[in-house]
């Protein structure tokens, strides 16, 4: 299962900037950094939050587990959704420890690290 198009990142320039300027925090399995983007004005439509994941070879040679850990992610984050707030660039990169993680674990380390960002909605 694939994100809408409008919560992915696409372009490199946009993982870039994540890289470069976002806040990072990591777990077992994942690595996650995040970006506010700018505040759009007064009366604006607010800009949905965009996601890219990565998976390097380093995590497996086979291209079946690295898009079976990416589809993982992928769900997690659209169960996620609802709960997260706008205007963020998030990039999450898998750790190779993540072979042995189930889409359980994938969604409690995913909350986790995006409340530790202040991403989800309700966070503390």
């Amino acid at each position: 299962m694939s994100l809408p198009r409008q919560h992915r990142l696409r372009s490199p320039q946009d993982f870039t900037s994540v890289y470069q300027q976002g806040r990072k925090v990591v777990s077992r399995c994942l690595v996650v950094r995040a970006l506010l983007e700018s505040a759009p004005l007064e009366g604006a439509a607010s800009i949905a939050s965009r996601f890219g994941v990565t998976v390097s070879q380093k995590v497996s040679k086979r291209a079946v587990i690295r898009n079976r850990l990416k589809r993982q992610i992928h769900t997690a984050i659209s169960q996620l959704n609802p709960q997260i707030s706008s205007g963020h660039s998030v990039v999450i990169n898998v750790r190779p420890r993540a072979i042995t993680c189930g889409y359980g674990d994938f969604l409690r380390e995913l909350e986790h690290l995006l409340i530790k960002l202040e991403v989800l909605n309700g966070h503390s």
